[in-house]
C-alpha cells in the first residue's frame, strides 16, 4: 500500500474502528501525521481524518484522474486521497489505508 499506492479493501482496517486517543503516524518512517482528535466516522470504510497534525507532513499530488493523493512528505510513502467532502463544509476528508499507519495510544507529538 505504502510503497505500491495500492488501495486496501474498504472496511478491513481496524484502525477504521478505533476509538482510543493518540497519534496516527507512518507506517514506514514513524513520522506523525494524523491525531485521534481529527478521526471521524465518514462512513467510507477507511480511516477519515479533518486535519494533519501539521500541514507540512503530508503532501498533496494531483493523480490522472484527477484525484488528489495524499502521501506523507517525510518518506513520500501513498497513504490514501484527500476529498473536498469532510465533516463540514470546506474541511477535507483525508481518507487512508490503515496499512499505512501506525497507531501510538496516547501518543504525544
Amino acid at each position: 500500500v505504502l510503497k505500491l499506492g495500492f488501495t486496501e479493501p474498504a472496511w478491513s482496517s481496524l484502525y477504521n474502528y478505533n476509538k482510543s486517543s493518540g497519534i496516527y503516524s507512518c507506517a514506514n518512517c514513524r513520522s506523525p501525521l494524523f491525531s485521534s482528535a481529527a478521526k471521524y466516522d465518514s462512513g467510507s470504510g477507511w480511516p477519515s481524518f479533518w486535519r494533519t497534525v501539521d500541514s507540512e507532513r503530508v503532501s498533496l499530488k494531483k493523480e490522472w484522474d484527477g484525484r488528489i493523493e495524499c502521501l506523507c512528505a517525510n518518506c513520500g510513502g501513498h497513504l490514501g486521497h484527500v476529498f473536498p467532502d469532510g465533516p463540514q463544509s470546506r474541511m477535507p476528508r483525508y481518507c487512508v489505508n490503515g496499512a499505512a499507519l501506525r497507531f501510538d495510544e496516547d501518543g504525544e507529538l
